[in-house]
Parts: structure tokens; C-alpha cells; sequence
């Protein structure tokens, strides 16, 4: 004997229901539950009826119901997934959606409901309307606060099709509804049976509208007399709110006229909100360059938009543009902006993928628009992705030819840096810093890698930083241009935990020494600083010996994210400020950075006097003390600039493109009309000073780029020092004046000079050198043309006069 088993065909429906109360679904025989798919876990909701014995009219009402919204398909109602139908009940799928009641009571709760929200979903209702009776004659005879329902992205759909008819009459008149709460919303004339001959078929629904409106803004309806006030109806819907809920059915507007006067100039559905999600129905006809346009206006609106919004519509609109729609560099400013609204999970999962196809596009747009905003996902992204799909895309910026790009890199690797593996950290990127710092044309950019390097100096490794950090640091104080020096002194004030107390004596300190006498007052002062912190540091140690190891714990300790603590306080220089600043002194000062003047001279020799900079043309004054008042308001001026000169926005060297124009000239910059559009690349000059530059290291080399300064020659044997010699005291000296080896020709040129001191105009040693050579040659070929004519005249003596018509040999 074989057994046949029944199937339960709830138990194999794909769908469950989520064991919980169910939710407050519309009046009548449906109840709505939350619900998944069993594969997925999906969510949904699902409306159930229960069928009852002598409730037939109700059940022919529901299954009318099921197959409305079966067959129905448009975007303003409620969506149709699934369903099941048996003797015993009824089951509707649709997408996850919450009550219009109880969504708008909790957005209330949390203070976050908008006009906007509302204009919105009001437009699709009433677009919903108008599907149904301009496009289908069919009347829906339920709008109402329960028919209309609310998805995850805060769309409203409209449902309650129970009680829907024809409006061509070809399938009844409208069904009884039994249920006082529905009734309520019947407009005037079917109460009393007056009007039928002269309304329209959109007449009770749009009735039923105002009730609705009513409903949305001042809560429940408790009577229909309740209507003639419109209370917190909004005054630029009120006009046609009163159109709605006239006595006259024949002035109720269609739902389509409706729409379009709420949409006039001033109306309440006329916004940014709206005409956004509109152009988002529509995005896949629209052309490429409205597409742009919109994507660049999107980002500027999305703060003032519900998030659910940004998270369920905006984003995947996003995702698809960028995909399948070639929209480029413009989705990527929106689509940061909206992943502030996921939780880490959704954005590993919707916008890294994303990002990572990203780095590999060569659009530099793309990549610069990436670089500038890796602020906002780079906690989001792990340390094997940064190493494998990210940085070595990332790393073909240092080479661009866009000066712009170069330096976004520099400035995206404070952020790479943390999670950076051994090999890319210590090896390669130090490649690309030593050879920027040296050879590119661009000062911003020198700066701005020493800046850098000074930031990620303690995630380096202890054998890095020894060797480079020294080395990089100097080199950046004898940089022709003034702010790339300023950094490289904040560079070792921000790193001092780094450096033994012997490197701090023989290397850091006389190094900032010859920093004092700078001709820019900016690296002046920062030297001062650095030094007497070095110094302080020193006498700690020389006080008490025994912090000698507390002070050196970090020198030899491992990579810590811990010890970058320095690096932001000691002086606050900030990366997004070194660059800014380098600009606007180059568009305001093109005198500031002396070696990139008409004249470029190489930084001074240590233990050189500074050559002053040119005298500025000299101004009439009436007396010193005017003259006094003036240079200590000057000094106090680059004293407070020195202080803030990284607290103001000075704009990026992006925006400065036009200002490093070609066409311009370094050596222009005093006289050009546009004294601040200046230019690297076609100064003669500047090439010459850069290719002296470049004898300083190798190619990309830290073993020969960045070497360590050598340390000074020792004086001649015999020579005395400077506190051994008497300086004009009583006491004789028994030993022979070391001054008295001086030459009497070097004595007379002092004589002449003396007369000269009191003029503004110094020269350097190098000048004073070469001009001596110059005035010996002189001298030389004046001697030797002197003898060439006392030659002559010998030769003419002995001769006699010459005669007629022979030749001269001489």
C-alpha cells in the first residue's frame, strides 16, 4: 500500500512571514505582515487574508484585489512580487514597505520630516491618479491616509485597490465597502445623490485627494466639515487644495492639470527635490551633457535630501552611471558625499569596488578628483588592497607631467602611508620623494614633500629614518625657493624625538645655525624656534644625564602611528596649507624666493655671510625715526605672517595652473603688468639653477641623492681661535698677530672699501672673488697692450719715415 501525502502549499511558498504582531495595515480584510525570502533573506511585505465562512462579498472584494495588482505595473504602485491563493487564504508579496501613518509619525518623532519629502510624495500620488484614470478609465474609490504606503528610499505607492471599478461602467458600479472609516472619505454627492449627471470620472478620487492632503499635514480626519479649514496646508498648495475639495464636482481638476499647477513657478511641488527625482525617472534617455550638468549640480542639493533617498535612489543611480554610463570624475564628489550615509559593511560593499576600478582609470580628472577626496573612504579600505590594487596606480602621479597631479600624490601619501607594506613605504616611495625633492621644477611641490616627509617620518622604519630624515631635511634648507627651507626647518623641529642627541649637536644644530642669517625673515624665524628647542632639549640632557635614554626611546624604536603626535603639534603646518601658501607667494611676492629671481644664486656656503637681498628703489623720507616706525611695522608684519601662515585658506596649486602659465618669466615677476603669473619651465635661469641642483644627487638614489652632510673641515695647522686672540685689551700678547700675514695689496683694497660701507648695496664673497680675478685680467691686458705700442714705436724710430707706395709690415 502506498501513502500520498498532501503538499502544504504555504510550506513550500517562498516566502515567510517574520514571527512578529503584525503591522497597522489599511482598514478592511487585509493585515500586513513583514516577511523574506527564504533563498535571500530579502525583506518584503506580505498582505494576508483569511477566508471566512459568510464573508463571501469580502472575499470576492480581496481576490479582485490580488489580480488588480498582479496585472497593474507602474512605478507610483505598490509593486507585485509573489502570490499564493487557497481555500483557506490569501497571500499578497509586494516590495517592503511601511504605512503612510506610521512612516510619517516616526519621521516626525525624529524632528526630520521635510516639505520636500511631502511635495515629493504627493506628486506621485497624484501621478499614480492620474495613470489610473487618464491611462486605464479606472476608478480607484480608496485614496485615503491607509491606501498609501512608503519603501525604504521614502517613495510613496499607492495601494487599497479593493474597492477599484471601471470608469467606463463595463463592469459594475462601485463596490460596497461596509467599512465607516472608508466611507467618510466619499465626496458630497454620492452622499445625497446630487451631481451625478455633470462630474467627472476623476471627480470622487480627486475628492478624496484633498482628504488625503488634509490628512498628511494636520493628522486624521475626524469629519468631512473638518476640510473647509486647511490648517497646516502649505500657502502655495492651498489654492488648488481648495479646487480639490469643492462642493462642485464639475472644478475638480484632472490629476494631470493638477500636477502641472502645482509644478507653475512658486507652486508647491515646483523644487529642487522634485525636479531631482524627476531627471532620475528619466536618466537613461537623457544626453551625455545633461547627465554632466546634473551629476555636478547633484552634490551641492544632497544635504538638504532625506538620507533614505540618497541611500536607495541617488546611490544606485550613482553606481550605474559610473558603470555603465561613462559619467567620469562628476559622479564622484555625490557619490562620497552619499557613502557618509552607509554603515561600513554597505560600503565595502558598494562604494570600494568602485573606488579600486577607479584608481586604475587613466583619466587624470578622475585621478585628481580620487586624490583630493581619499580623506573620505581611505578608512574604509584595508591594508592588502592599498598595497596591491591602489598604490602602484597611485605611484605613477609622481611622474605626471601636470603639476597639479603631483602634487595630490604627494599630498594622498599622509593618508597611504599608515597602511603601506615594508617594501612600498621604505623603498619605493622614498624613491619618488628623493626625486622630487631634488629635481622637480615645481617649489610648491619640493615643499609639500618635505612637509609630507616630515608627516609620515614615524611610520617609517628605524633604519629610514636615520638614513633619510637628516639628509631630506637639509637638503630642503638650502632649496632655492624660501617656503620649501621653512619646511625643512619645521620638518626637523617636528621630528626631533627621532634624532640622537650626537645628531642633534654635529648635524641638526649647525645646519640650523647657518639658518639665522636667511635672507627671508619667515626661515629666520622658524631656525630661532627649532634651535632653542634642540638647545632645551640638549641642557636637559646635559643637566641630567640620565634622560638620555628616556629622550632616545623613539630613535630606534619600530614604526608607531603614536609618534606622529609631534609632527601636528610642535608648529600645526598642515599639508593642504604648504602648497596653498607657496602659491600665493609666488601670485603676490615673485620676489619672495630670492633664487628665483632674474638673478638666481645658489643658497650660501655654511659659515658664509647671507648676501643681503637687491635694495629696493629707496623712498624720500623726512627723518630716521619715520624710517624706524616703518621697518618695525614691516617686521611685526612677517612676524604675525610667519606665526599664521598656515591658518589662512591660500587656495591649491590646482587653482594656481593659470598663475604657473608658460608664457610667464621668473625673472618678469617685478615688472610684468601681472606680477604674480609666473613660470619654472622657460626660465633660462632657473634651468641652470636646477641642473646645478641636480649634481647634488643621483637619479631616484637615496644612498647618493640624500647623502648626510659632511662634517667641516678642520682650520689650518697654527690657526687660533676666535677666544684665543686679543681683541684690544691691556694685556700684551706675547705671540705674533695672525691678521699682520695679510698682504699690503688686501690691506689697500680694505682702505678703498672702507668709504663704501655705509651703502646698502653688499656683495657677497663670491662676487668680491670673482670681481678680482676680472679687475687682475684687466690689468693684465692693459699691460700687455702697453708693451705691444712701446714695441711699436721702437720699430718706427729705427726705421725713419716710411716711403711712397711700401707696404706696412707691422
Amino acid at each position: 500500500m502506498m501513502w500520498f501525502f498532501a503538499r502544504d502549499p504555504v510550506r513550500d511558498f517562498p516566502f515567510e512571514l517574520i514571527p512578529e504582531p503584525p503591522e497597522n495595515g489599511p482598514p478592511g480584510p487585509w493585515v500586513l505582515h513583514r516577511g523574506r525570502k527564504k533563498a535571500t533573506g530579502s525583506p518584503v511585505s506580505i498582505f494576508v487574508y483569511d477566508v471566512k465562512p459568510g464573508a463571501e462579498e469580502q472575499t470576492q472584494v480581496a481576490k479582485a484585489a490580488f489580480k488588480r495588482l498582479k496585472t497593474l505595473r507602474h512605478p507610483n504602485i505598490l509593486a507585485y512580487i509573489d502570490g499564493l491563493e487557497t481555500d483557506k487564504c490569501l497571500h499578497v508579496v509586494t516590495e517592503a514597505v511601511t504605512p503612510l501613518g506610521m512612516y510619517l509619525k516616526a519621521r516626525v518623532e525624529a524632528g526630520g520630516l521635510k516639505e520636500l519629502e511631502l511635495s515629493w510624495g504627493l506628486h506621485q500620488i497624484v501621478k499614480a491618479l492620474s495613470f489610473l484614470v487618464n491611462d486605464c478609465s479606472l476608478i480607484h474609490n480608496n485614496v485615503c491616509m491607509a491606501a498609501v504606503f512608503v519603501d525604504r528610499a521614502g517613495e510613496w505607492k499607492l495601494g487599497g485597490l479593493d474597492y477599484m471599478y471601471s470608469a467606463q461602467g463595463n463592469g459594475g458600479g462601485p463596490p460596497h465597502k461596509g467599512i465607516p472609516e472608508l466611507e467618510q472619505y466619499d465626496p458630497p454627492e454620492l452622499a445625497d445623490g446630487s451631481g451625478r449627471a455633470v462630474r467627472e470620472k476623476w471627480s470622487a478620487d480627486m475628492w478624496r485627494l484633498g482628504c488625503l492632503i488634509w490628512e498628511v499635514f494636520n493628522g486624521p480626519l475626524p469629519r468631512a466639515a473638518a476640510l473647509r479649514n486647511p490648517g497646516k496646508v502649505p500657502k502655495s498648495l492651498v489654492p488648488h487644495y481648495c479646487e480639490l475639495v469643492g462642493a462642485n464636482p464639475k472644478v475638480r481638476p484632472n490629476p494631470a492639470r493638477f500636477l502641472q499647477n502645482c509644478r507653475a513657478p512658486g507652486g508647491f511641488m515646483n523644487n529642487r527635490f522634485v525636479e531631482t527625482n524627476l531627471f532620475l525617472e528619466e536618466i537613461q534617455i537623457k544626453e551625455p551633457a545633461e547627465k554632466q550638468k546634473f551629476f555636478q549640480e547633484l552634490s551641492k542639493s544632497l544635504d538638504s535630501f532625506p538620507e533614505d533617498f540618497c541611500r536607495h535612489k541617488v546611490l544606485p543611480q550613482l553606481l550605474t552611471a559610473f558603470e555603465f554610463g561613462n559619467a567620469g570624475a562628476v559622479v564622484l564628489t555625490p557619490l562620497f558625499k552619499v557613502g557618509k550615509f552607509l554603515c561600513a559593511e554597505e560600503y565595502q560593499q558598494k562604494i570600494i569596488p568602485v573606488v579600486v576600478k577607479m584608481f586604475s582609470s587613466t583619466d587624470r580628472a578622475m585621478r585628481i578628483r580620487l586624490l583630493q577626496q581619499m580623506e573620505q573612504f581611505i578608512q574604509y579600505l584595508d591594508e592588502p588592497t592599498v598595497n596591491t590594487q591602489i598604490f602602484p596606480h597611485v605611484v605613477h602621479g609622481f611622474l605626471d607631467t601636470n603639476p597639479a597631479i603631483r602634487e595630490q600624490t604627494v599630498k594622498s601619501m599622509l593618508l597611504l602611508a599608515p597602511k603601506l607594506n615594508e617594501a612600498n613605504l621604505n623603498v619605493e616611495l622614498m624613491k619618488h620623494f628623493a626625486r622630487l625633492q631634488a629635481k622637480d621644477e615645481q617649489g610648491p611641490i619640493r615643499c609639500n614633500t618635505t612637509v609630507c616627509l616630515g608627516k609620515i617620518g614615524s611610520y617609517l622604519s628605524a633604519s629610514t629614518r636615520h638614513r633619510v630624515l637628516t639628509s631630506a631635511f637639509s637638503r630642503a634648507t638650502k632649496d632655492p625657493f624660501a617656503p620649501s627651507r621653512v619646511a625643512g626647518v619645521l620638518g626637523f623641529a617636528a621630528t626631533h624625538n627621532l634624532y640622537s642627541m650626537n645628531d642633534c649637536a654635529h648635524k641638526i644644530l649647525p645646519l640650523l645655525c647657518s639658518l639665522t642669517v636667511d635672507p627671508e625673515k619667515s626661515v629666520r624665524d622658524q631656525a630661532f624656534k627649532a634651535i632653542r628647542s634642540f638647545l632645551s632639549k640638549l641642557e636637559s640632557v646635559s643637566e641630567d644625564p640620565t634622560q638620555l635614554a628616556e629622550v632616545e626611546k623613539d630613535v630606534h624604536a619600530a614604526s608607531s602611528p603614536g609618534m606622529g603626535g609631534a609632527a601636528a603639534s610642535w608648529a600645526g603646518w598642515a599639508v593642504t596649507g604648504v602648497s596653498s601658501l607657496t602659491s600665493k607667494l609666488i601670485r603676490a611676492h615673485p620676489t619672495a624666493a630670492p633664487a628665483e629671481t632674474n638673478m638666481p644664486q645658489r643658497p650660501t656656503p655654511e659659515g658664509l655671510p647671507a648676501p643681503a637681498p637687491p635694495p629696493a628703489p629707496a623712498a624720500s623720507t623726512t627723518s630716521g625715526h619715520g624710517e624706524k616706525q616703518e621697518e618695525d611695522k614691516d617686521t611685526a608684519e612677517d612676524s604675525i605672517a610667519a606665526d599664521r601662515w598656515d591658518d589662512e585658506d591660500w587656495g591649491s596649486l590646482e587653482e594656481a595652473e593659470s598663475v604657473l602659465a608658460p608664457q610667464d618669466d621668473w625673472g618678469t615677476g617685478g615688472q610684468a603688468s601681472h606680477a604674480g603669473q609666473v613660470s619654472q619651465t622657460n626660465n633660462p635661469n632657473h634651468k641652470s639653477l636646477e641642473s646645478d641642483w641636480s649634481s647634488w644627487e643621483a637619479e631616484g638614489s637615496w644612498d647618493q641623492g640624500w647623502q648626510e652632510p659632511s662634517p667641516p673641515e678642520p682650520p689650518p695647522e697654527g690657526t687660533r681661535l676666535a677666544s684665543e686672540y686679543n681683541w684690544g685689551g691691556l694685556e700684551p700678547s706675547d705671540k705674533g698677530d695672525p691678521f699682520a700675514a695679510l698682504s699690503a695689496c688686501r690691506e689697500a683694497g680694505a682702505q678703498q672699501r672702507s668709504a663704501s660701507w655705509g651703502d646698502d648695496n653688499w656683495e657677497g664673497l663670491e662676487t668680491e672673488s670673482r670681481q678680482a680675478k676680472a679687475e687682475l685680467a684687466r690689468k693684465k691686458r692693459e699691460e700687455r697692450r702697453r708693451e705691444m705700442e712701446a714695441k711699436r714705436a721702437e720699430k718706427k724710430v729705427a726705421r725713419g719715415p716710411m716711403k711712397l707706395g711700401t707696404r706696412k709690415l707691422d
